[in-house]
């Protein structure tokens, strides 16, 4: 995109393997010397360890408002100090999740996903491409706790299906679902190509 870096986002539930590939893409962009910057939502700031907290111990009396407060505000912080310092910069900006996670996983709260994006976008620049991740809700779960001695209480199979569906109905331009059931290195080169024609490399 002329005057500024590429922001590409990872999105899907967790145990679709979008993490992983976010850093494969991190690690083959340095390795062609394409400068490039990852970073994760919810952030290691103040607000993003408040939201990380209720992911590991539950929400208590947490209201979902308030939640959706703290995601904002994170957000908020993460676009001023870190994502338009670094597309400012050129740089292609890898971010693993974004606002179409909050919408999904805060719609599926019953909070309402459009609502949620527009305020998004109010602040927050649109990616120039979002990879979302899908893979059987049941495998994404039987991999999450497999890999984990504990797992989020957003992780539970009723509640990850219906994110999946809010994740389903998102369709601007610059989505392209990645089906994760392949490899780890035949979606890496599915996206390596895309990246390439994204930013002409």
């Amino acid at each position: 995109m002329p005057g500024r870096g590429w922001l590409i986002v990872f999105e899907g539930i967790d145990g679709t393997g979008k993490s992983t590939q976010c850093q494969e893409m991190e690690s083959y962009l340095k390795n062609i010397k394409i400068p490039v910057a990852l970073f994760r939502e919810p952030t290691d700031g103040i607000w993003g360890q408040k939201i990380r907290k209720i992911l590991a111990v539950g929400r208590g009396d947490v209201t979902r408002e308030e939640e959706l407060s703290w995601f904002i505000k994170d957000r908020q912080e993460d676009v001023k100090k870190n994502l338009l310092p670094a597309l400012n910069l050129n740089k292609v900006v890898l971010l693993d999740r974004y606002y179409y996670s909050t919408a999904a996983y805060q719609g599926a709260l019953g909070l309402d996903p459009k609502e949620i994006l527009r305020e998004n976008k109010n602040f927050a620049p649109v990616p120039d491409r979002t990879y979302i991740f899908k893979a059987p809700t049941e495998e994404c779960l039987s991999r999450i706790e497999s890999s984990r001695e504990s797992h989020s209480s957003f992780e539970k199979l009723d509640y990850l299906n219906q994110v999946q569906k809010i994740f389903d109905s998102f369709d601007e331009n610059h989505i392209k679902r990645i089906i994760s059931s392949g490899t780890i290195k035949d979606i890496h080169t599915q996206l390596c190509e895309d990246v390439h024609q994204l930013i002409g490399i």
